[in-house]
């Protein structure tokens, strides 16, 4: 008889956004009168820009053609969309990240949840909490997590980082020390950040105790502040450290074309043994390429008019975010992020729990956001609202928050 992995059937419950989407459903269905406004999974709603659609359409006229078929993908990525990648992200912002040390891939998710596996089971892990749930379901996948209690939410073997309003949420240094700390910022789900100076700190810290950095990147395009880094790259000493994941999905609109692209420097070994050739194996035996339709596209996201296109596009979601910020604050919420990043992270009203408030927001005022205990035990009492919905929705759910 076949066994099961294990560790799969340790995971609690269901994943938060099924949950999600399970409870809506079904309060849609029971009343199929009511106008829902969704403002909780991170998904974009504004259509890709005009000129990704037109390096889209010419991709695929060269797909037509016998002389300009393209099968296959180059296991890293095709060298136009690297390099483009290594100027634009990189080269521009002072850092050191060579086109060979950038694989592309359909997603950070993916690579979020995959990352993981060049690692050994016996690693510590250090999150922030609150966490995007990845980073900890894919380790409790791997075997890496130990026991799970109910009663606080947590994993034995995994090392919690608070991230409050006491601290500003900012992650202190951990009493154990860790092997892989978890970081993504501008951070998912709070909307806050760290400075240049704070993050470097953090890259001290990895290269003397050991441990590898993987650094989320995924809202960097939101950033708005000159002492926020875009790239963990921009860090003395992260090139022996840290490996970033990067996505297309927020900054260009992509979440429904999937792209992304994973930056693993040659300078990050483990003894005389290479991270990168590690991953590069991996990616070769496990993923066959992004599209060559997609990554053209991903490559106009760094043309002149992409550029400026999507300026205009993070404009506009962060219009919503300063509409939701500065709405709720005149409710009478206490509210954090919104500036750097698309999230506004908000303190639930009246002593309810968060999915007490997430029920209550739906029944009442038909508005749909992410309680956020399911990011973490500090994420209990606080809620995410996302910016990514259209300014006219935004809108509306507000004036419904502001009338109960």
């Amino acid at each position: 008889m076949f066994h099961v992995n294990e560790n799969y059937q340790k995971l609690p419950g269901s994943y938060l956004f099924s949950t999600i989407a399970k409870k809506v459903n079904a309060y849609q269905e029971a009343n199929p009168d009511k106008n829902i406004i969704r403002l909780g999974i991170g998904d974009v709603t504004q259509p890709l820009a005009p000129a990704i659609i037109e390096a889209m359409h010419k991709a695929v006229d060269e797909m037509g053609h016998a002389e300009t078929f393209h099968g296959y993908a180059p296991d890293l990525g095709y060298e136009f969309l690297r390099k483009a990648i290594a100027e634009n992200d990189y080269a521009a912002r002072g850092c050191e990240v060579a086109a060979d040390e950038i694989f592309v891939s359909d997603g950070a998710k993916s690579d979020s949840g995959n990352i993981q596996e060049i690692f050994g089971q016996d690693n510590k892990i250090a999150v922030c909490d609150p966490v995007y749930p990845v980073y900890v379901d894919s380790n409790v996948m791997a075997g890496r997590t130990g026991t799970y209690d109910k009663e606080t939410g947590t994993w034995s073997d995994v090392i919690y980082m608070p991230c409050t309003a006491e601290n500003h949420f900012v992650p202190e240094f951990p009493k154990k020390t860790p092997d892989m700390i978890y970081l993504c910022l501008p951070n998912n789900p709070t909307g806050t950040t760290l400075t240049k100076d704070q993050l470097q700190e953090w890259v001290d810290y990895a290269n003397k105790v050991g441990a590898v950095i993987i650094y989320d990147a995924a809202y960097e395009a939101y950033i708005s502040e000159d002492n926020v880094a875009h790239s963990i790259y921009e860090c003395k000493g992260a090139r022996t450290c840290a490996i970033e994941l990067h996505s297309f999905s927020k900054n260009a609109g992509f979440t429904g074309v999937r792209l992304g692209y994973t930056v693993v420097p040659k300078d990050l070994k483990c003894g005389e043994v290479s991270l990168h050739d590690m991953w590069a194996r991996r990616h070769g035996t496990k993923f066959n390429g992004a599209p060559y339709i997609v990554q053209r596209a991903g490559e106009a996201v760094y043309s002149e008019e992409g550029k400026a296109q999507l300026k205009e596009q993070v404009a506009y979601y962060m219009k919503n975010a300063k509409t939701i910020k500065e709405g709720l604050k005149d409710a009478g919420y206490t509210v954090f992020g919104g500036v750097n990043a698309p999230y506004i992270w908000l303190k639930t009203p009246d002593q309810m729990t968060s999915w007490e408030f997430f029920d209550y927001l739906l029944e009442n005022a038909n508005v749909v956001g992410t309680p956020g205990s399911g990011f973490g035990p500090s994420g209990e009492g606080y809620f995410r609202l996302t910016a990514f919905g259209n300014y006219e929705n935004t809108v509306k759910a507000l004036e419904r928050i502001k009338a109960l």
